[in-house]
Order: C-alpha cells, then sequence, then structure tokens
C-alpha cells in the first residue's frame, strides 16, 4: 500500500499587504530593501478572529473539493503549525469540529517551517500501515501575531495563509521517498523563547532569528536532504520536474537550485507573493502550481522545509 496526493487546497487571508504599505505604517525600510534581500513584495495579515484553525478548515475543504471527497470520506487529520488557537485542544481537532466529523485521530505536529513535511512524513506511514486510508494534511499559521513590529529584520518577512493536501491510500507509489532531521542545539538561531508561567508571559513572545546563521544552516541541509531523497528512490537531480522548497526567502531558493544543479526555472516560488509563512508555506505553494498548471499528473516533485527547532526534511512525490 502506498499514498498518493489526490488534492491540493489553500487560502490567503484579506488582501495583500505590499512593502510600500508597511513602510506606510512607519517601520523603518523600502520597498526595494526587502526585495533585494528577500524577494518579497507582500504577504497577508490575518485580521482579528481569523485563526489558524480558521485557516486550515478553509484550506481543507478546497483539498476536499479538488480530489472530489467529502469530510465524512478522512479518516486522519495532522496539522502543522507554530501558531496554534490555543495551548490546548490542539488546532486538528478544532478543524475537525469545524468540517463536522469525528471519531477519528486529529492532531498537530510542531516543526516550524519543516512541519509540513513533517505532518507529510507522518501521514504517509498511517496509510502505509493500513490504519488510514485518507489523511488530510493541513499546514496553516498566524505568524502575523508572534512577530515584533518594531524589529524591522523579521517584521517584513512573514505572513499568514493555510495550505492543505488530501493524501488517500492507493496501490501505485505517490510519495516516493522522505527524510526528516532535527538538531536541537543550533534552537537559538531562530526561536521564540518566550512561555506561559502563571497566567504571564516570561520571556519574549516575538520571533528571534540570527539571519546569517539561518541562512548558511538552511543552504546546507537542504542540498544534502535533497540528495538523500533523490538516492532513495534511485532519482538523480535531472529527473525532477519541481522542486518546490520552504518559501523563506529567494537566495536560499536560488541557492539550494545551485547546490542540485537545477536550473531555477524548476524552482516553484511564492514567496514574493506571501512571505514566509512558514508551515503554510510548501502547501501554498504546491497548491498554486497545481493550480496554475505547472505542476501536472505524473510529474516529480520534491518539497522542502527548513525552519527553527532546529527542523529540516524533504519528501519526493509523483502527482
Amino acid at each position: 500500500m502506498y499514498s498518493r496526493v489526490v488534492g491540493t487546497g489553500s487560502v490567503l487571508p484579506g488582501d495583500p499587504v505590499t512593502n510600500d504599505d508597511l513602510v506606510a505604517r512607519g517601520i523603518d525600510t523600502s520597498d526595494s530593501w526587502i526585495i533585494e534581500r528577500t524577494g518579497i513584495r507582500s504577504r497577508h495579515l490575518a485580521p482579528a478572529g481569523v485563526t489558524s484553525s480558521v485557516l486550515g478548515a478553509e484550506a481543507a475543504r478546497r483539498a476536499l473539493e479538488a480530489a472530489g471527497r467529502t469530510a465524512a470520506d478522512v479518516d486522519l487529520i495532522i496539522v502543522a503549525t507554530s501558531t496554534p488557537d490555543k495551548v490546548f485542544p490542539s488546532t486538528a481537532c478544532l478543524i475537525q469540529a469545524e468540517l463536522g466529523v469525528s471519531g477519528f485521530p486529529a492532531f498537530d505536529v510542531q516543526a516550524v517551517c519543516s512541519g509540513f513535511v513533517y505532518a507529510l512524513t507522518i501521514a504517509d506511514k498511517f496509510i502505509r500501515s493500513g490504519s488510514n486510508r485518507r489523511a488530510l494534511v493541513i499546514g496553516a499559521e498566524v505568524f502575523s501575531r508572534i512577530i515584533d513590529w518594531e524589529d524591522r529584520r523579521t517584521c517584513v518577512l512573514f505572513g499568514d495563509g493555510a495550505g492543505a493536501v488530501l493524501l488517500e491510500a492507493s496501490e501505485t507509489p505517490g510519495l516516493l521517498a522522505t527524510a526528516l532531521h532535527a538538531d536541537g542545539s543550533l534552537h537559538e538561531i531562530l526561536e521564540v523563547p518566550g512561555n506561559i508561567r502563571d497566567g504571564h508571559v516570561e520571556g519574549s513572545p516575538f520571533i528571534h532569528m540570527d539571519g546569517a546563521a539561518v541562512f548558511k544552516v538552511a543552504v546546507r541541509v537542504l542540498g544534502d536532504i535533497a540528495h538523500e531523497v533523490l538516492e532513495q528512490a534511485g532519482m538523480t537531480a535531472e529527473q525532477l520536474d519541481w522542486l518546490i522548497p520552504h518559501q523563506a526567502n529567494i537566495r536560499i531558493l536560488q541557492a539550494t537550485a545551485k547546490r542540485l544543479h537545477l536550473p531555477f526555472e524548476k524552482v516553484i516560488v511564492t514567496v514574493d507573493r506571501h512571505g514566509n509563512t512558514s508551515a503554510a508555506s510548501v502547501p501554498l505553494a504546491l497548491d498554486a502550481a497545481v493550480r496554475d498548471g505547472r505542476v501536472r499528473p505524473g510529474q516529480s516533485v520534491m518539497l522542502q522545509g527548513v525552519g527553527g527547532g532546529f527542523t529540516w526534511g524533504a519528501a519526493l512525490l509523483r502527482l
């Protein structure tokens, strides 16, 4: 038994917020400065009341519609998020309730920007074991709620959104190879160090990032893990139709393609439109490329994530 992606969906809240819009809000930056260093031109910010579960449920509905299925056909929900609605219950349980179904497993995965690849890998193993047949795998984030808007080094980078896939049992291989890694000794280069104690926040509740260190590690591990999953599948980079890396920074995407000797035309880029949406970025980019016709049935696609933890992962699939 194998698993295949049979439907994709995504959602971005509200209207795009451009770099010039941020400048108008009083942030000490410029459109040219942001584009030159990140490739980001706009992002979406969730209004009050729009949470990760709200966005995740809508992305899930769109993935189900694309697959020609309903929520009643699902028997597993895994949500990747670092910005859950509540400490508990899980965002997955809230989405399950929003979809009007119950009785089957629903849980969250916390691997920050690698979260969707982690969740997809876990769902694949559930399906391969025979315990489940159809899994909604969702990445949903409202990172705007943990941004320090006084820190121009980070506030321009992030946005909100959600993406989802329906993963279904199949006799034909779809998910060809996966790999996951982590190095907790690097946690300080990208983290939110605060926590809740006795009803108060201890430490900072905002994103802290050493951008240079993150860039260096990200380029190295994304190149390494790409070769790892290609070797598992008995393929070469030349055989890839598309690479969909975590959409964090255009320079990381360019460097990763260069390490793989892959033409940049084979890299799906959406970071310019929605910024870094953490666990949502990979399924957002996948859905965009499926819906605009670039990613087609039968093609080979590599998904990659890298983020705080430090975590990284990759999944090679055939649509």
